[in-house]
């Protein structure tokens, strides 16, 4: 039995939506993913103006950032599931009403508690987005297109970093820090509008394959803006006024469904399986050690450097460009890789009954693309740290920096995917603990690379984050190894079966 199969439930193969309306779908899925890093980063240049404000220390006002973090990790897992049980169009609009909510709030407040307190109600609101917009690629894709729209809504997320600092650093040192919680507030106002009219409900157990209806009050408001529908009945004559407005089908079955509490345990036992164990390892060391690099940036560019704070945001960029070229980058190679493989499995013809795209080994697909990235990322950041050590001039770094986000995000996106791939009827649960693995990865990392550089210095301590990378890739290894065996197993059950019966073209499914 394939892995698939033992991970997710039966679906629906693919999305019945247009394509316009998929790119629609996943554009605002990036869309959705940029607020929740551009939330984290965008506060790092106001930290000691904050400090001074609220006349506490620089450790306490840190501790803002590690609870965002724990919050990180933890609301996903109610939202996640909620998403997976009723649909992703009210989880969206729940995560931007606290977020919102939450950013008038710390724009206001004017005392130490309320900004730690209203900075968790914030990670909260907005840290899920991650989850839903991995599930809504999940909703309306297959896995030779999950790649590359994995890697456009990655690149909505990882823009955080690249321009997150910059903005930050702007409104802070002209307009106060007040004014970084008044435009993420017009920020996701603006963008929350249109998803309310237009976003239409992509969750496979509420609307199918996207044929069938959701519910009543779970629909894009531009439905009720339209002209009513006058049917008219072949047994009465009489006319009813209906707003369905199903895609693609005159009579459309409807899906029953009841609204229930999310079980924020259920994340954790839906990966309970060795696939999804190593993926969640592999994806938490890889944050892990980006975490390193970008918590260590400004405290090492200002002492080797002297740059003030805009200076040091401005060094950002090149982190942040290459975690969006990965993005691009990876998710072709990964479609590539899949209909590679498919390809070959079809043109084997010992393989008649795996000759479909859904026989494609997943596990092995994935990983091995998922290598070569981990490797860039762990040589770029060994050479990133013993750059600093022996004080080479700021383009050197900068250059690997570059490198460093190719390498780890292109492995991060990889990991992703695949667990999405191993979970298509509950993604958006499966993206939650993905997401709280990392986050805590990350958080034990931002807290252990500060004594790391001061006990080892700064060449023997990025060696050893880069070694901690490369150990990873046995896991991967093994995840390839696990991909050959369901393959061979699967040609020995069909040939098994093609001995009793005659085979049969079968369409590629999901």
């Amino acid at each position: 039995m394939s892995s698939e199969t033992t991970l997710s439930e039966a679906v629906p193969p693919y999305s019945s939506f247009s394509t316009a309306k998929k790119r629609y779908i996943v554009a605002t899925a990036a869309g959705a993913g940029l607020f929740s890093s551009l939330s984290a980063q965008i506060y790092f240049p106001a930290l000691n103006t904050l400090a001074d404000d609220l006349n506490v220390s620089t450790s306490l006002i840190n501790l803002t950032v590690t609870s965002y973090m724990i919050f990180q990790g933890i609301a996903p897992m109610f939202i996640g599931d909620f998403a997976d049980r009723t649909g992703r169009r009210p989880a969206y609009i729940i995560c931007f009403v606290i977020y919102i909510a939450s950013n008038i709030g710390l724009a206001l407040q004017d005392s130490y508690t309320a900004l730690i307190v209203l900075r968790c109600l914030q990670s909260s609101g907005i840290s899920s987005s991650v989850a839903l917009s991995a599930a809504t690629v999940a909703d309306v894709s297959t896995k030779q297109e999950r790649g590359s729209m994995m890697g456009f809504v990655m690149a909505g997320n990882f823009m955080g970093p690249a321009i997150g600092p910059i903005i930050g650093g702007l409104l802070a040192q002209y307009l106060g820090w007040r004014s970084i919680f008044w435009f993420l507030t017009i920020a996701s106002g603006v963008f929350l509008l249109p998803l309310l009219f237009f976003l239409p409900e992509t969750a496979r157990n509420v609307v199918g394959d996207g044929s069938s209806p959701a519910q009543p009050w779970n629909r894009p408001f531009i439905q009720y803006l339209r002209p009513r529908e006058v049917r008219v009945s072949k047994d009465t004559g009489s006319s009813t006024e209906s707003i369905d407005r199903p895609d693609s089908h005159d009579s459309p079955k409807k899906i029953e469904h009841k609204l229930q509490f999310p079980n924020p345990l259920k994340p954790l036992i839906l990966v309970w399986h060795p696939n999804s164990i190593i993926i969640l390892l592999v994806t938490g060391v890889i944050m892990g050690g980006n975490m390193t690099v970008l918590s260590s940036i400004t405290e090492i560019y200002t002492a080797q450097y002297g740059l003030d704070e805009l200076e040091i945001g401005l060094c950002y960029i090149t982190l942040g460009t290459g975690s969006i070229v990965a993005s691009v980058i990876t998710g072709r190679l990964l479609d590539w890789n899949y209909k590679r493989m498919a390809a070959k499995l079809a043109s084997d013809p010992t393989s008649e009954h795996v000759g479909t795209a859904d026989s494609v080994p997943v596990e092995k697909s994935r990983s091995m693309i998922t290598i070569p990235l981990v490797i860039l990322g762990s040589v770029t950041v060994l050479a990133f740290g013993w750059v600093l050590k022996f004080g080479e001039p700021l383009p050197a770094p900068e250059v690997l920096l570059f490198f460093v986000g190719v390498g780890q995000t292109g492995g991060f996106i990889s990991t992703s995917t695949l667990l999405v791939d191993l979970h298509t009827s509950n993604p958006a649960a499966a993206t939650a603990a993905n997401n709280m693995v990392r986050s805590f990865f990350s958080a034990g990392a931002s807290a252990a690379i500060d004594p790391m550089l001061t006990a080892m210095g700064r060449g023997w301590a990025f060696t050893l984050v880069a070694f901690i990378l490369l150990s990873t890739i046995p896991f991967l290894l093994l995840l390839c190894g696990m991909g050959r065996k369901k393959e061979s197993s699967e040609k020995l059950e069909g040939s098994a079966e093609r001995a009793e019966v005659p085979a049969s073209p079968q369409r590629a499914e999901d």
